[in-house]
């Protein structure tokens, strides 16, 4: 035993150094205009290593140490000389030999420097849109909803949706640090983030209602109304076969390790799930999209998985071009009956072609009827495009995801890989129509952008949310009851649910009556107390005018005592947040 240890040891010391390879992948662009440059020959001084790069300026070579210094040759560059590094991924930039002295070039020149000195995106063109928040972020502005008579008005309309993007964002804020943009906090994506414990739909059914009413905390005078919509849940073994496009920002602005290293991460985790009647097609674009991987079946993971890993960032955006591709190669390769659906990865900073939150969305509307959906996924900060990703997943059938690490590409690629890729039920809406006798008035907690005006609700104008297999989307409604009544002697409302099949067109709806019996709020369910701790941190965030005697004591209080049973510990981890906001002092004791 003793010869064998030291056989091993012998061979082990006698395996050469240099077979331990480490592979460096990069983009090399432009040093003032930032676009990706082509044809660059990549060497390793002192070694054979060669590669040339592609159409979007990307390389992947092959060092033999850390050491090792990159050589960078083009005719029309300067050459240059880089260490490897302890980095494995690298953005390389290169100055053009052509000494223009023209005014244009002198200021392009400037503003480069400028924008390098300030840390911010040198392609980001669109200051101007949406809210400036934090840094070049954009969010739509949202105007909260207030209370509405129901002499007045009794019918509420707004499509429900399990969007969850928000909750990962303000989650990645606090661990940061920083200020919360008052319009990146969404209400209803806060509390869809969760998992509640409502019952599947009896079977045969798609969709099924459910809905609590009880006393509120931070206005004692007034009540809660929680509304929950499952959805059926589907067996992994019997889902469809899919056909997917991974739509992929390579541009320059995803340069940085929590960008594309974690979206790479991310698609590893998914790629894993995948199944032999799956088929996955790959398009990256920087300054124009290209076709990394033609459509290709789940099993041959290695190749699927090389395509990713090869992905390096750098050049301009070019996000129209990019969608147009993607749904083009989604249609090309549409399997009737599947799931057919663009994944789009980007942190939003298009700055080529059509650009606008509002070009987008008339871009993503014309894509709608193909039958293809529509999954964004944010990454980043600092040129985050909340309300660009947000405008696409909300007008083109879709859902919409911030991952911030890499504990969230794994909640939403594997423990929900079902409900994530798989819709049971598109255009969802909800018509909620107040009985006059019970409910004097009456407030939508959230939702502020899905609601759907009295003058859109008879159009195509705004269409509803989807669910996924197995998702239980909750809404929430602060009352105010009518004086002088018996709050059981009636029901509070009815609810009409309209919504279509996955594969279908045929609009079908769901009738349910609300029922008055009110519940001491705690004696109501952990579900119900937990869904409204969430909603009271997010008004204690956006400083709202309706969080009544509600602090984050109280929000932490009830929190404490809904944890019930908590997969993947995602409630614990919100009141480990609120700690932190509380000690930060950025939320109200």
């Amino acid at each position: 035993m003793q010869r064998l240890l030291m056989l091993l040891v012998g061979l082990i010391i006698l395996v050469p150094g240099r077979a331990q390879k480490i592979w460096i992948s990069g983009a090399v662009e432009d040093s003032i205009s930032h676009s990706p440059l082509q044809g660059v020959i990549v060497t390793v001084n002192n070694d054979t290593a060669r590669v040339i790069t592609n159409q979007y300026g990307l390389f992947r070579i092959a060092v033999p140490s850390q050491d090792a210094i990159l050589l960078f040759h083009h005719n029309k560059y300067f050459p240059k000389r880089l260490s490897a590094g302890v980095y494995s991924r690298m953005l390389v930039q290169l100055s053009s030999r052509e000494e223009v002295q023209d005014d244009v070039a002198k200021k392009a020149k400037a503003i480069a420097r400028e924008r390098s000195s300030n840390g911010s995106n040198p392609n980001y063109g669109n200051s101007a849109m949406g809210t400036r928040a934090f840094f070049d972020e954009t969010y739509g502005t949202l105007y909260e909803n207030k209370f509405v008579e129901t002499d007045i008005k009794n019918a509420s309309m707004f499509a429900v949706d399990v969007d969850r993007a928000a909750y990962s964002n303000i989650r990645r804020f606090v661990k940061l640090k920083e200020k919360i943009p008052v319009n990146a906090v969404r209400i209803e994506e806060m509390m869809n983030y969760f998992h509640y414990h409502y019952s599947l739909p009896p079977p045969g059914q798609t969709l099924v209602i459910y809905s609590h009413y009880a006393t509120c905390p931070w206005a004692p005078e007034h009540r809660l109304l929680q509304i929950a919509v499952r959805g059926k849940a589907v067996n992994l073994d019997s889902l469809p076969p899919s056909n997917l496009v991974f739509l992929i920002d390579v541009s320059g602005s995803m340069s940085l390790p929590n960008k594309l290293p974690l979206l790479q991460a991310a698609f590893r985790i998914l790629v894993n799930n995948l199944r032999s009647n799956d088929h996955v097609a790959i398009v990256a674009y920087a300054g124009t999209p290209g076709i990394i991987l033609p459509s290709t079946p789940g099993d041959q993971k290695a190749k699927i998985l090389n395509a990713i890993d090869n992905l390096s960032a750098g050049g301009a955006t070019a996000g129209e071009a990019a969608i147009k591709l993607a749904y083009k190669i989604a249609e090309e390769n549409f399997i009737k009956d599947g799931n057919n659906r663009v994944i789009m990865a980007t942190d939003g900073d298009f700055n080529v072609g059509q650009t606008s939150d509002y070009d987008m969305e008339q871009l993503i509307l014309g894509k709608k009827e193909t039958g293809v959906l529509l999954t964004c996924l944010g990454f980043g900060m600092k040129n985050y495009k909340d309300s660009k990703l947000e405008t696409l997943s909300s007008k083109g059938n879709g859902n919409f995801a911030y991952i911030d690490n890499l504990e969230e590409a794994n909640k939403i690629f594997a423990r929900e890989f079902g409900s994530t890729l798989f819709t049971v039920a598109k255009d969802v809406q909800a018509d909620v129509l107040f009985n006059a006798r019970t409910v004097k008035s009456y407030r939508l907690i959230g939702y502020e952008n899905k609601v759907i005006k009295d003058e859109d609700s008879v159009t195509d104008k705004i269409s509803g949310g989807i669910i996924g297999a197995g998702h239980c989307a909750v809404a929430m409604y602060e009352i105010v009851p009518q004086n002088g009544k018996m709050e059981g002697d009636s029901s509070l409302a009815t609810i009409q649910l309209g919504y279509r099949e996955a594969i279908d067109t045929t609009m079908k709806y769901l009738h349910y009556r609300v029922p008055g019996d009110l519940t001491a709020f705690r004696d109501a369910s952990g579900d119900f107390r937990f869904a409204s701790a969430v909603a009271l941190m997010g008004m204690l965030l956006r400083k709202s005018a309706y969080k009544g005697n509600g602090s984050c004591n109280m929000v932490l209080d009830i929190a404490k005592h809904s944890l019930e049973d908590d997969p993947g510990g995602y409630r614990r981890e919100f009141i480990a947040l609120l700690r932190e906001l509380r000690k930060s002092k950025k939320i109200e004791d």
